[in-house]
């Protein structure tokens, strides 16, 4: 039996410090709220040691296990993941490039019983992730790629600046590279409104230091982070030892299936669910990502 398995909820997350079985709980309130009240001002929150300690090497190794299966491939993308020749005018931000050569492990590689899959699935979790980001409900991913996924950054390697599709991202620490491989974020640098171009030009330019926040992140660690509006970064991993990090991918509303072109891109191929959806997405906003 696996450690997942052989497991409660409230033995893999330390349930005295972050009471989910019980949300309305005084302590429960205080946790969703400091989470709300970090989301809303800063674009992210922490919560330390969300997986008890004493699991941390449990954790560790399932995830270096299925790593290997990652797919890799050296990109030349841009902040807003269009196309780099893309017809923009000169002294606009996305067309800066950089070389992105991070990996993915697919949902479908990840087994059932570990622990990262375990907390993804369950509703006690799922519960807690929505009051804490303000939503009814959320749901998983229909993608049977990338709903759950285990990132992968090898030495020399980085996540350059971008921002994300999805408005919320949920996501956990398994591995810290030797050095590098720290996280950095721009909070709220644009809204679903304004673009702010000149402050993205800035950070991308060098020039953008006010506008950084680093985070030291530890495996264990569960960081819930607005990156739709928010651009970030992992800079890059140094040192001998890869980063891993588990992405908890959910939706406001079901059946969410990712564009044939992004799976492709993230994972090397597609399957018949993201033929059949293709064309289905709606977007929010109409923001350039």
């Amino acid at each position: 039996m696996s450690t997942a398995q052989a497991l409660t909820l409230d033995q893999v997350v330390d349930t005295a410090r972050y009471p989910l079985p019980e949300p309305d709980s005084a302590g429960g309130q205080a946790v969703i709220s400091r989470a709300r009240h970090e989301l809303r001002t800063l674009g992210c929150t922490v919560l330390p040691d969300f997986v008890r300690p004493a699991l941390r090497a449990a954790l560790e190794q399932e995830c270096a296990a299925i790593a290997p299966q990652a797919h890799f491939d050296i990109e030349t993308v841009n902040v807003y993941n269009i196309a780099v020749d893309a017809d923009l005018p000169a002294g606009h931000p996305g067309r800066r490039t950089f070389q992105r050569g991070n990996a993915f492990v697919p949902r479908d590689r990840v087994p059932e019983e570990s622990l990262i899959s375990r907390l993804y699935s369950d509703p006690v979790f799922q519960d807690f992730l929505a009051r804490c980001f303000g939503l009814p409900r959320l749901h998983e991913l229909a993608d049977p790629l990338s709903g759950l996924v285990l990132n992968v950054v090898a030495p020399g390697m980085e996540h350059p600046w971008h921002f994300d599709t999805n408005e919320f991202t949920v996501s956990m620490l398994t591995r810290q590279a030797q050095d590098g491989g720290v996280f950095e974020y721009c909070p709220n640098i644009r809204s679903a409104h304004d673009e702010r171009f000149d402050d993205v030009r800035d950070v991308l330019d060098g020039r953008g230091e006010r506008l950084i926040r680093r985070l030291p992140l530890h495996p264990g660690d569960l960081q819930l982070f607005k990156g739709r509006y928010s651009l970030h970064r992992v800079s890059p991993v140094r040192g001998e030892t890869a980063r891993h990090s588990a992405i908890f991918a959910y939706s406001e509303r079901p059946g969410v299936i990712g564009s044939v072109a992004r799976t492709r891109q993230l994972f090397g191929r597609v399957l018949p669910a993201h033929t059949a959806a293709e064309g289905r997405a709606v977007r929010g906003d109409r923001l350039l990502d």
